[in-house]
């Protein structure tokens, strides 16, 4: 097994998988191994190299196809979850602006579906954004109160991006399917890494993205159930690639590696599972050996390969800076690094002070090891440590000092 330290030697460890995973091997073979070849236009089909480049693309997507339980003309590849995303809201919305204005999505949506929505509303759609209960999920009954005559559409992701909650997903599809409301579910998060079975749960879109499950970065896809009969109105135009909803140049191996890591992540799920729920237990408890945390999200919906927490009188970016040589976690959403604003999903959730402004979130995958684990957890420990040492040095260096009498 080729471990975190072999991949990202030298540095630091890697514990930061909800952003990114690392490239499977078994999938970079097959990329390097397309690549080599005369990689033709899988358009250019007048040619038998342009032939052979489009079937390796159909066999692609009819292998995506069988592990959702589609057809393959209703995987649509894109760049990612975002434009998945953004190709589902907007092209629903705008697509059927005859029939309503009106999505609902949950308010811990990643940023791809919330400014989405925040662009539509500009335009003159009405969004209704459902808070999650304290325990980071939303409860079916509060979109069922949302939904009016004029819904188009309700927005509920699979497994939040920051917590990890698992979102009641087979109840949304049964209330949407009860309503007559189109489900789109971002599964970012979880495609690939938990099962999911378009023909037992009627999800009508579907977006996810390779490089969450040791895929290539820059190729994910949008699965729309019922294609023909759902109309979508695209977000760009041009050579009418992807039945004219996506168009562009196939990038043909990275839809190579998107097929090759979903059937690998398939492969062994239960295997990997069990594995990262290993580590993430080892961490919490070894972690609870030193220090005392507040785990954000509800323990019983929350998935193994990601955990949010907050250590007491300890902030998230300071931690984060004193771990940077030895140890990669995140304050959020990759797609907000860099900002200091605390969580907004945190925030929707209840969490406020020191615990929102100190919650970190560490994610896991199938090639850490337990020592890992273990030296992550005595990197934590050490840059507390060393935190708490300077802000009492800091403290007894301002406190004032009482005047000497004299004798």
């Amino acid at each position: 097994m080729v471990t975190n330290q072999e991949r990202h030697a030298p540095g630091p460890l890697y514990f930061d998988n909800a952003a990114a995973t690392a490239l499977a091997p078994e999938v970079l073979v097959r990329m390097v191994a397309h690549l080599q070849g005369v990689d033709a236009n899988p358009s250019s089909t007048a040619h038998w190299l342009g032939q052979r480049a489009a079937a390796v693309v159909g066999a692609a997507r009819a292998e995506i196809a069988a592990e959702f339980g589609c057809e393959s003309d209703e995987v649509i590849f894109t760049s990612g979850a975002t434009e998945a995303n953004n190709l589902a809201l907007q092209g629903v919305a705008r697509a059927h602006v005859d029939q309503g204005r009106h999505l609902i999505v949950s308010a811990i949506e990643h940023q791809s579906v919330l400014a989405c929505c925040a662009a539509l509303e500009r335009d003159g759609f009405e969004i209704t954004r459902l808070p999650p209960n304290r325990a980071g999920w939303i409860e079916p009954e509060t979109v069922r109160q949302a939904v009016r005559t004029d819904t188009l559409l309700i927005s509920i992701q699979h497994i939040n991006n920051e917590t990890g909650v698992m979102q009641p997903i087979d109840e949304m599809a049964a209330l949407a399917s009860e309503v007559g409301m189109l489900l789109h579910v971002d599964a970012a998060q979880s495609a690939g890494k938990f099962a999911i079975d378009l023909e037992k749960t009627p999800i009508d879109l579907l977006a996810l993205s390779a490089h969450k499950f040791h895929g290539p970065k820059g190729i994910g896809c949008l699965i729309v159930r019922n294609r023909r009969q759902l109309r979508l109105q695209p977000l760009m135009y041009g050579g009418g690639q992807e039945f004219g909803l996506r168009p562009g140049t196939l990038p043909t191996h990275q839809i190579i590696g998107l097929s090759r890591a979903l059937t690998l992540a398939a492969r062994r799920r239960e295997t990997d599972l069990a594995w990262v729920a290993q580590l993430k237990r080892q961490f919490l408890e070894q972690l609870a050996a030193h220090l005392t945390y507040r785990v954000h999200g509800d323990p019983a919906r929350s998935s193994p390969y990601i955990v949010n927490l907050s250590i007491d009188g300890i902030g998230s970016d300071a931690l984060i800076n004193q771990l940077a040589p030895d140890l990669a976690i995140a304050s959020g959403s990759a797609c907000a690094s860099g900002t200091v604003e605390p969580s907004a999903v945190l925030r929707t959730m209840g969490v406020e002070g020191d615990a929102l402004n100190g919650a970190v979130r560490v994610s896991f995958s199938r090639y850490q090891t337990v020592d890992e684990v273990s030296a992550a957890v005595n990197s934590i420990v050490a840059a507390v440590q060393r935190m708490r040492a300077l802000t009492s040095t800091a403290m007894q260096t301002t406190t004032p000092q009482s005047p000497r009498r004299s004798s």
